[in-house]
């Protein structure tokens, strides 16, 4: 089995410079690291990604990373206060409401893509209930 130290991501940008900018202007993150040809890694909590150049370009159709928040309205609001545009969906069962869906286990998501096409997710976990045992309480997380 693998012994798993860390995890993070790794988002491609044709523009490293615009890229960058993006990330530490609209969404306010400093780079933990730079590397010489510019491609830069973000620490967030205790999980880091890279955004690094890449002659490919993302397709945009699917979740690349995902970030939790606290209130995901809050963040979308400050997302478009940015001037970033966050997706609308509009499909039978799942449908965002001023860029927020509300998922069946009472947690909330919106989606947003950066200036390289990569689809980027806000994520407000549901509040988890406090299970009993005989033992007294314990609370369960994911």
């Amino acid at each position: 089995m693998l012994k798993i130290k860390d995890v993070g991501a790794a988002l491609p940008a044709q523009d490293i410079a615009r890229a960058r900018q993006f990330y530490e202007q609209k969404l306010g993150l400093k780079p933990a690291e730079v590397q010489p040809d510019g491609s830069a890694r973000y620490l967030v909590g205790s999980a880091t990604f890279l955004v690094f150049k890449s002659m490919g370009k993302a397709s945009g159709d699917h979740t690349q990373m995902g970030l939790e928040v606290e209130d995901a309205a809050g963040a979308v609001n400050e997302l478009k206060n940015a001037g970033v545009k966050v997706e609308e969906y509009d499909f039978p069962d799942f449908k965002t409401k001023n860029g927020v869906v509300e998922m069946p286990d009472g947690g909330k998501a919106a989606w947003f893509k950066d200036t390289e096409g990569n689809l980027i997710s806000i994520i407000q976990r549901a509040p988890v209930a406090a299970a009993s045992s005989t033992h007294g309480s314990a609370t369960t997380s994911r």
